[in-house]
């Protein structure tokens, strides 16, 4: 619409029909923001009281017979014109679950059992049976106790020794300990670090917790052994980890916005929990590492990442790109296509199933929808076999979108969703495109939105942290119990396990050579940390 600008007199100059002209195009202009803004409103509704679930109003998955005639070569279009894809809903049969035999006792053998008899006395048997009978196997049932919070006091003593001729003292060896002139061990800091950062509650309820239990210890005193021993001990294993990332294939990147109330600035400003994940190749190590950080500059990500060589995925953040645009030989950046559908989620979502129908929104997620299901077809497949597969059938369907949202985005409002959706795949097409080169690679960056999820959910349930320590400390802690989890391993036997050995090398000026045996994916870890059933 032209945006030149008319006065009262100029208008009652202007012919009938230029002023019907002008009323039409200001009323389109009306209808086309009342209906952007209706969509965001219907968007934000969504966020607040919707699903969080990204899954688009198409349900059920497209066969392979529909893809083809789809998406059976990018030349197909050229013109434009591209048939929407047609989705089988199927709809699986509902069956109960047979429990397999055995299995509840096989769940409940690796815990310790305690055997309890119930007996008739021999004065009621003789009542019974008048003095004659015979002892029949007996029935047996097994039950699973809990016991909730206990505390044991350890007093240790220390033998001391005197010489008689020369009177001189020795003591015993004193066994190794996380904080000298303190009750804490190893086994409660690790039952305090579990509570918090694998089970996404506040300190201050577990210090509730405890003194319900007649243990009486301040939220301020967990907090100070938290960070005293995670800067003391934890933090060397995190940085073994970290120099470990550097040599991974596959690096997953992402970032999520935090509080810390006493940083030095405004207490409005945002802090940046940054997540950096290794790739699920078999032969990787596992690890998912936090790296705290008072802002979102591109320096952070660029320092952390500055031993590692290989691919990157990431969101459209345009720092991530920086990094393998300024090492091009040692860095690739490959893109998300969860992100690239999220807007024409969010569109069909604000529209609802039955007026989402026929929408460009709808049929991008056919389209994206028909490349993730070809791709996922070809998971079992060996490397070589799935670079092949992909170049002959997935490519096709890669570019035909591409070709398609290039001649249908200009029939919607830019910043609309599905207009925001066109943009970012066509701004992001390069990156969106690296894993048909790369068949190792998964098509989005799910993996580092799954680490940071206990983050996320934990920082909704205490709102802000009030140190910069305190940030720092419960990136190291969130590193230990994330990789932890993708090993296998019990978070807190984990943590227990760390305290009690740690200790014993730091004290005594070891090197820190032995930190490898300690790593969550070494074969040197005793089979109490490990979990029996994976």
């Amino acid at each position: 619409m032209s945006t030149v600008k008319y006065h009262e007199v100029e208008l009652n100059k202007l012919p009938k029909k230029e002023l019907i002209r002008l009323f039409l195009l200001q009323q389109a202009d009306m209808n086309n923001k009342f209906d952007l803004l209706l969509e965001q409103l219907q968007v934000m509704k969504q966020g607040k009281f919707g699903s969080s679930s990204e899954k688009s109003t198409i349900e059920g998955q497209m066969t392979l017979e529909d893809m083809t005639g789809c998406f059976n070569e990018a030349e197909h279009t050229a013109d434009g014109n591209i048939a929407e894809p047609l989705l089988e809903q199927i709809i699986p049969e509902h069956r109960r679950k047979i429990k397999p035999k055995g299995k509840r006792d096989a769940d409940l053998s690796i815990f310790p059992t305690r055997t309890e008899e119930h007996t008739l006395s021999e004065e009621k048997l003789c009542e019974l049976f008048d003095g004659s009978y015979r002892r029949l196997p007996d029935d047996v049932y097994k039950k699973l106790e809990f016991y909730p919070a206990t505390f044991e006091v350890v007093e240790h003593r220390i033998a001391v020794y005197c010489g008689n001729k020369n009177q001189q003292i020795i003591r015993a060896d004193r066994p190794a300990e996380i904080m000298k002139n303190s009750v804490v061990t190893p086994s409660l800091l690790a039952g305090i670090l579990n509570y918090k950062y694998v089970n996404s509650q506040p300190i201050n309820r577990l210090a509730e917790e405890f003194k319900r239990n007649d243990a009486v210890i301040s939220k301020q005193t967990m907090c100070n052994w938290v960070i005293r021993g995670t800067e003391r001990y934890l933090s060397l294993l995190y940085e073994r980890m970290h120099q470990k990332l550097g040599s991974c294939m596959i690096v997953h990147a992402d970032e999520s916005p935090l509080r810390v109330t006493r940083d030095g600035r405004d207490t409005k400003s945002k802090s940046y929990m940054w997540v950096y994940k290794s790739g699920t190749e078999a032969d990787q190590p596992q690890m998912t590492l936090f790296d705290y950080q008072k802002t979102r500059h591109a320096d952070h990500p660029k320092k952390f990442l500055q031993d590692f060589k290989g691919i990157l995925i990431s969101d459209g953040y345009r720092p991530y790109q920086m990094i393998g645009e300024e090492r091009p030989d040692e860095i690739t950046v490959a893109g998300c296509w969860s992100h690239a559908r999220r807007h024409f989620v969010n569109a069909t979502k604000a529209l609802g199933k039955t007026k989402a129908k026929g929408t460009l929104a709808e049929a991008a997620l056919s389209h994206i929808s028909a490349i993730y299901h070809k791709d996922n077809s070809l998971s079992k497949l060996n490397l070589k076999e799935r670079l092949k597969q992909r170049q002959l059938y997935v490519k096709p369907l890669v570019e035909a979108y591409f070709t398609w949202i290039k001649s249908v985005k200009d029939e919607v409002q830019t910043k609309s969703e599905t207009g925001k959706g066109f943009t970012y795949c066509i701004n992001q097409e390069r990156y969106l495109k690296v894993f048909l080169n790369h068949p190792e690679l998964p098509l989005d960056n799910n993996a580092a939105e799954r680490a940071h999820r206990t983050f996320c959910v934990g920082k909704k349930n205490w709102y802000v942290t009030s140190t910069v320590e305190g940030a720092q400390a419960s990136a190291i802690a969130y590193s230990i119990a994330e990789t932890a989890k993708a090993n296998h391993l019990k978070p807190y036997e984990y943590y227990k396990y760390l305290l009690e050995e740690i200790p014993k090398h730091v004290d005594k000026g070891s090197k820190l050579d032995f930190l490898d045996d300690l790593l969550p994916w070494s074969s040197n870890l005793p089979e109490k940390v490990k979990k029996t059933i994976k």
